[in-house]
Parts: structure tokens; sequence; C-alpha cells
């Protein structure tokens, strides 16, 4: 018995038979291939419908064009623009700050749960600082972007572990003045909490207490290389860029 060869299956990518809505069409061939911010304008120019980042806005935009689930947003879009950006981090931060100042109708889920956070040292205190309430474009000594609160201090407490720091005087947990933590008595802590003259997450004079802030410093610009984006015509210029070393941009 001879089998019948089955004729050879045509395999066609999404993107070569789907047909994009014709009044999006225009912008579509002038979408760059590179990070930035983009945004979904209805016929008001006053209230954008959505606004995305990605590391190849194109990709994105059209990624948004074939999902059946945003066909609402679609119908409402007449434009879309773009801003591109010199890498993820520029994006991040435009993204987000974008949001906040225009508020576009379809990213009332974003705006209420995105709380982008770094690592600041001021006044010889560690503390996580959102972008809600500092500027991340003109504050100074920021270390690192996360997603939020809980990722910023993870990465905090990870970097104390590494370097067996005191928890107490990273503000993660409380510590008794003058009295050894109990990570110290685990050999977890190099003991700089039995020198600390206040406690809570606030630092002494002391060498030995400035030494802990110094190797926590050190550390993180170890894990953190820290560079300036070149002019651009985006519009949060100036900042010093934080990207983790190894791969991603933010953990969380």
């Amino acid at each position: 018995m001879v089998r019948r060869q089955s004729a050879p299956r045509l395999e066609f990518e999404a993107a070569a038979i789907y047909e994009y809505p014709e009044h999006l069409r225009p912008f579509l061939s002038e979408l760059p291939a590179l990070p930035g911010v983009y945004v979904f304008h209805s016929e008001s120019d006053t209230l954008p419908l959505y606004i995305g980042k990605s590391v190849n806005i194109r990709s994105r935009v059209l990624s948004h064009l074939r999902t059946p689930d945003e066909a609402a947003m679609l119908r409402q879009a007449r434009r879309i623009s773009w801003i591109c950006t010199a890498g993820e981090m520029g994006a991040l931060l435009l993204e987000a700050r974008l949001i906040k100042e225009q508020q576009p109708l379809f990213n009332k889920r974003l705006r209420r749960n995105r709380q982008l956070c770094s690592l600041q040292l001021s006044e010889q205190k560690i503390e996580v600082v959102s972008a809600r309430s500092v500027d991340f474009s003109h504050e100074p000594n920021l270390f690192g972007l996360f997603a939020n609160r809980r990722a910023a201090l993870q990465s905090l407490q990870n970097l104390a572990d590494e370097q067996k720091l005191c928890y107490g005087l990273l503000g993660l947990e409380p510590v008794s003045r003058g009295r050894a933590c109990f990570r110290f008595a685990l050999k977890r802590c190099a003991g700089a909490c039995l020198r600390a003259r206040k406690p809570t997450g606030a630092f002494s004079s002391s060498a030995g207490i400035t030494g802990t802030v110094t190797c926590g410093l050190l550390a993180l610009e170890r894990r953190y290389r820290v560079k300036r984006e070149p002019p651009t015509n985006d519009p949060v210029p100036h900042y010093q860029q934080l990207v983790m070393a190894g791969g991603g941009t933010f953990a969380g």
C-alpha cells in the first residue's frame, strides 16, 4: 500500500498576513526599531489613549495592532507618535513621566501599580525613594532603578548579605543602640551595629560606620555601571543611568 504524501504546509508570519488598520498605516512605515516611548493619540491632542515604552518601538507597536483585546483602543486611535531614547533606562523614565503628566485613557492600571524606585544615599542614610516623590533626572546619589519598593529593598538586603552589613543600620530592621543585632550572633553581620550611635538606618560619624557606608557604596558601584546618556532629543536629559551589570536594567 502506497501512502500518499501530504502536501507541504505553508507557514506565514502573522505580520505577513495581517492587515493593519488603514488609518494607521502611514505611521507604521516610519516606526523606528529603536528604544523609546510611543503614544497612541485620539482625535484630541490633549488626552492620549496609551503611552508605552520598548527597546524596539516598531516591534512593540505592531504587536499592539495584532492583539484583538486592544481593538477598542485601535478604533479610537487616529495617529501614532514616538520619542527615541538612548536606551531602555531613558525609555522607562520618560514613560513614567509622560503617564504621570498626561494621564492616558488606557494606562489606568499602569498609573495605579507602577512605582519606579531607586536607592539614595543622603545625609549618611540609605533609603528607598520613588519616582513620584523624587525627580530621577536631577536627584543626586541614586543607585539602581527598580520596579517597586519591594524590589529595591530586596536588592539592598542582598547587598547586606554579601558584604555582611548590618540590617539595622541600613534600615531593614530595628536595632537597639549599642547592642549587637541578631545577625551578628549568626556571623552574618560584621558588627557595625556595636559601634553605632544612631539606630534605625542612620549612621554616626565614627570611622567604623563610615567604613560600612563606604563598603556598601563600593559594592553598589561594582554591581551597577554608571554611564551618562549621550545628547539626544530625549526630554529626560542629564540622567546618570544606573544599569545592572550582567543583564537587565532593573529588578522586580
